[in-house]
């Protein structure tokens, strides 16, 4: 068991819908918080990170600061995407090997996994066949940081871990259209269309794609476990172990909204993988296991949405 009391916890990305959560989740867990605003510590340049971890000396790292985005802005700029990641990545994780860190825990994600895994996906597939083109960009990064970390545990003994969430949803995610996953984007139409009265509402692709979807503070509680109880160059899957289509999610997102139009599918935009769903077997085993359900977890995050974002209604930007 790896105590957090009494810890300096650096939470990279701590303003992140993951770094938020975490933020949440370890405030009871008597460490000390350590975080850095962009202003402060820009994580692409190298030597801003070294001078901070020698000046703050964190016990343990928390690697949630990523470039994240849906289908279009991975196809828009995955020079950026691929940059980016691996810069973040590779100057903490070397950082913290440099200092002393006692334990991190790089996030990687399911999109790691090549485009024609096994369903459920288990965490041996890894590397096993060509990755989804529509996320490609971001997934390599992943990799990256994977192999980094397992490769500084192997080489230095670091206590370094990774583990891999399926898709999230949940407070502070990112409601901007053109660059957000699909449950906010369900949400910001349903809403937008509630408000107009419009009586349908366009959805990218045909609907039929299976997906699994995990609220941020069941993923927080998960990396929080693991580094208090795991350590192992295996990676770890964290997932609700549930799936669902995106005709069935986007037709619960509406039931939480209120807004009962229709819904228009369209088939000419890309799907993306017909079906994913992380093998959650290795983390249930350990001793955790998520608690939203969906239907309750969307309805927390849109009851966020409405609170937080002053342009909740009438959105334009």
């Amino acid at each position: 068991m790896f105590d957090l009391a009494g810890k300096r916890v650096y939470i990279a990305g701590h303003r992140g819908m993951v770094g938020s959560a975490l933020m949440r989740r370890l405030a009871g867990e008597g460490c000390t918080l350590l975080t850095a605003a962009r202003a402060e510590l820009d994580l692409r340049r190298q030597d801003q990170v070294e001078a901070w971890f020698a000046a703050n000396k964190p016990d343990v790292v928390f690697l949630a600061a990523a470039r994240v985005g849906g289908i279009w802005a991975n196809s828009n700029f995955p020079g950026e995407f691929i940059y980016e990641n691996m810069m973040v990545e590779a100057n903490v994780i070397e950082a913290a090997r440099a200092n002393g860190v006692a334990k991190l825990l790089f996030l990687g994600s399911a999109c790691i996994y090549p485009r024609d895994a096994p369903q459920p996906i288990p965490e041996s597939a890894l590397l096993t066949g060509p990755l989804e083109p529509t996320n490609e960009w971001y997934a390599v990064a992943k990799i990256a940081g994977i192999k980094l970390a397992q490769g500084y545990r192997q080489q230095y003994g670091c206590d370094f871990i990774s583990a891999q969430p399926t898709n999230l949803y949940g407070p502070g995610d990112n409601f901007d259209l053109k660059q957000s996953h699909v449950i906010p984007a369900l949400i910001r139409k349903a809403q937008a269309a509630k408000d107009a009265g419009d009586a349908t509402i366009p959805i990218w692709g045909s609907g039929t794609p299976q997906r699994e979807f995990l609220h941020v503070d069941d993923l927080a509680d998960a990396l929080v476990f693991l580094t208090q109880t795991y350590s192992d160059a295996g990676i770890v899957n964290v997932g609700s172990g549930e799936e669902v289509t995106i005709r069935e999610l986007a037709e619960t997102v509406n039931r939480v909204v209120g807004y009962d139009g229709t819904l228009t599918f369209d088939a000419s935009k890309p799907d993306g993988v017909m079906r994913k769903l992380v093998d959650v077997s290795k983390i249930n085993a350990l001793g955790w296991r998520h608690r939203y359900g969906l239907a309750e977890g969307l309805a927390h995050t849109y009851r966020w949405f409405l609170e937080h974002h002053a342009d909740a209604r009438g959105l334009d930007g």
